[in-house]
Order: structure tokens, then sequence, then C-alpha cells
């Protein structure tokens, strides 16, 4: 077994954030309290904590990098995904109409380190990235 990362974000709103990441992302719940709540994303511990100088309508800072001639956010986090997985979770995203920082797309296509990626924002402006794979002895492959 991977030994799983932990991850704790800054939210605007608990109950906003739980119903994105349970409902749109279909994380399951752990503990919470009015504060913060843990949720499995795909097997690692994600805790949502309340900042309350975001405000109700507040986002986190958004800094872009050119990558690939993307504006890549920076922070961000996700999973890397096998590609069946990655499909399922790009269709569910696309039903249910969240916007895409950067649309699925497939990198370094018939290269070395192919891979699927998607780029979007929780309620609060945190930038997620879920990637896929063509090969996984690639994820760490050196040009």
């Amino acid at each position: 077994m991977v030994n799983p990362f932990h991850l704790a974000i800054p939210v605007r709103n608990i109950t906003e954030a739980r119903d994105f990441y349970l409902h749109t992302l279909g994380c399951r719940q752990g503990r919470s309290s009015d504060h913060w709540v843990d949720l499995d994303l795909y097997g690692h511990q994600l805790v949502c904590h309340l900042d309350e100088t975001l405000g109700d309508e507040g986002q986190v800072r958004l800094i872009k990098n050119d990558v690939d001639d993307h504006g890549v956010p920076v922070p961000h986090f996700g999973v890397v995904l096998n590609m069946t997985d990655w499909q399922a979770l790009a269709d569910r995203l696309t039903t249910a109409g969240v916007e895409f920082i950067i649309e699925p797309y497939v990198r370094f296509k018939g290269q070395p380190g192919e891979q699927a990626t998607l780029f979007f924002l929780d309620p609060s402006g945190n930038a997620l990235e879920f990637k896929a794979f063509k090969d996984w002895s690639q994820l760490f492959a050196v040009d």
C-alpha cells in the first residue's frame, strides 16, 4: 500500500466545501466540526479548514505559471489516477458543470510521460489537478 498523504486547505465555508467535495468530486466524509471536515480523496486525507479571512465570497489567491501554453495555477494539488478513473472524473466534472481552468487533454501524446490532465477550482479558489499516465512507470521519468 502507498502511504496516503494528508493535506489541509483553507475554505471560506465548511458547508459549501463539504457539498463540493462530497457531491461534485465524490469524496467520503470522515470526522468534522464547525471549523473543519476530513475527506477521503481517493484514499488520501484532505482536510478543509475554515478561513474566516476569506469571507463569504472570498477566494484564495491564484497565481499562474506558463506551462505548455497554459496558465497552470500555483499552488495546486490532486491525485494521479488510472486512465479509466481519470476519464470518469472528467466526465463527472463536465456533467456537474464545473468550469475548467485547463480543459481535460493529453500532454506528450505518443511520447514518454504521456499523461491526461485537467485543472479546476473548488468554490474557495483552491486549484486542483487530476492526471493519469498512459504508463505508470513514467510518473517520475526524466527526459
